[in-house]
């Protein structure tokens, strides 16, 4: 998300945004010939005003532009043998328009109720995938929930939530391969749950002991796994889209039957290395795929103030790229739509961009109160109405593959899990210091040598400032 504050913001616009999104949804399940599903919204708005159309909303146009015409295919046409490729000549001044008048449908699969809509196509999913994408979710879910009090409690430093956004992590991940590489931003621990990285080995990272991969040098929630195909998180905005394009790249000069996968929010589409991985992508022919969780905010900043173009889908077209727009909690659109991107990617050897829809449920991390720039019952609405773990439950349950029986046992046993794995995490040994110096350099050069000499004689000084737990 765009690490962008903005203090002073009416509580009803960020209402209006988030009823501009729901109609984007709704509206784009007609489009795809989907039989359209009513969102009952939070009552005492008045959502009739023009001014408070779809257009103006989401993705707000701030000034009148200057009419643009539709440009005619004509045989007789003068051409340009430009470089570039050959390009018609006209006398006519022609400007093009800068956005379409219907914003780009949104696909779904789901109901809110969990039902099939109409006949839309789909990848068809197993009962073994979907009880184990369910799962997975609930996994998610509860450990958002435990950690999150963890943080409260003072156990851990840090933590950021996933809550609203379990569809996208781990039917993203269900429909790729181990062989993919992917490279998150830090709201995907989904992916990882997906791939077998273990309740034990979050824990470890977040209470950065020991048995932590990056030997407690990174915030908690920043996880990695070279085993698992799965980057290291970093903390700066859009810095992970240029790397999946190189490794795709990489990927296809070594003719490796898989792809890079590269995830980011709405605000990181606003970064520079957002737009020139897109080109870079489309120019090398890269099999890449870019799935831009667009969840409503980043941070503070509405949509509204982060596009004025139909979001992040059609700024895929503008850079070569082929693009869709994807119902973010509906897992079975979500699976179909990554499935078919990969394949593409794979075969066709070009990347491909994912906007999915969704709604970030949580605060944007421990740091955060989001009730301080969107309103309650915003959030509440849509907690309980589009919840995709609820709403992927009801769509197993029909077609007899889930019980309440199974979900008591299932939750009951991923929380003692999680409990265990904390009371563990918490008494491992830390990491020495001799760890904050080292995995750099071949060869550790004399400065280091006199940071470390310096850190320990001040440690020595001033024990009181420095943790008890950490071996000298």
């Amino acid at each position: 998300m765009a690490l962008c504050i903005k203090h002073s913001r009416n509580v009803v616009n960020g209402l209006k945004h988030t009823m501009g999104l729901l109609r984007m949804i709704n509206r784009s399940a007609s489009l795809t010939h989907f039989q359209n599903v009513e969102i009952t919204a939070p009552v005492a708005h008045d959502f009739n005003n023009p001014a408070v159309s779809f257009n103006g909303l989401l993705f707000p146009c701030r000034f009148e532009s200057t009419e643009a015409q539709k440009h005619c295919d004509t045989d007789d046409r003068e051409v340009l043998d430009f470089p570039g490729g050959k390009v018609a000549l006209t006398p006519e001044m022609r400007f093009i328009s800068e956005s379409s008048p219907d914003c780009t449908p949104c696909y779904r699969v789901l109901d809110d109720n969990g039902r099939l809509i109409g006949s839309g196509n789909y990848v068809q999913v197993s009962e073994e995938v979907s009880v184990k994408i369910y799962n997975d979710m609930v996994t998610l879910q509860t450990m958002d929930t435990i950690f999150y009090e963890a943080q409260r409690q003072g156990r851990i430093s840090f933590y950021v939530t996933t809550m609203g956004e379990e569809a996208i992590n781990i039917a993203s991940a269900a429909a790729l391969t181990l062989d993919d590489i992917v490279f998150p931003q830090y709201r995907e621990p989904g992916v990882l749950i997906w791939r077998g990285f273990t309740l034990e080995e979050f824990a470890n990272q977040c209470f950065g002991n020991k048995a932590d991969y990056g030997k407690g040098r990174q915030m908690p929630i920043h996880y990695g796994s070279n085993k698992l195909n799965y980057f290291t998180v970093s903390s700066t905005i859009a810095t992970q889209i240029p790397h999946a394009v190189g490794a795709a790249y990489s990927l296809k000069m070594d003719k490796k039957d898989a792809c890079a996968v590269t995830y980011f929010g709405d605000g990181g589409t606003s970064e520079g290395d957002f737009h020139a991985a897109l080109n870079f992508a489309a120019v090398l022919e890269a099999p890449v795929v870019f799935i831009c969780r667009n969840n409503g905010w980043a941070i503070s900043t509405p949509t509204s103030d982060q596009f004025r173009s139909d979001g992040a889908v059609v700024r895929g077209r503008a850079y070569g790229v082929r693009s869709i727009r994807v119902d973010g909690n509906d897992a079975l659109a979500v699976y179909s739509a990554v499935h078919a991107a990969r394949k593409m990617a794979i075969n066709e050897h070009r990347p491909i961009l994912i906007e999915a829809l969704t709604y970030r449920v949580g605060h944007h991390s421990t740091s955060d109160d989001s009730t301080k720039y969107r309103p309650v019952d915003e959030i509440e609405w849509w907690r309980l109405a589009q919840d995709p773990v609820s709403r992927f439950r009801k769509w197993i349950e029909s077609n007899g593959w889930w019980s309440s029986d199974a979900e008591s046992e299932l939750r009951s046993s991923v929380r003692k899990q999680l409990l265990h794995a904390i009371q563990v995490a918490e008494k491992v040994e830390k990491p020495p210091v001799a760890d904050l110096f080292s995995d750099v350099y071949d060869v550790t050069p004399s400065n280091l040598y006199e940071q470390e000499k310096l850190l320990r004689e001040n440690i020595e000084r001033h024990p009181q400032d420095y943790p008890p737990d950490v071996p000298l």
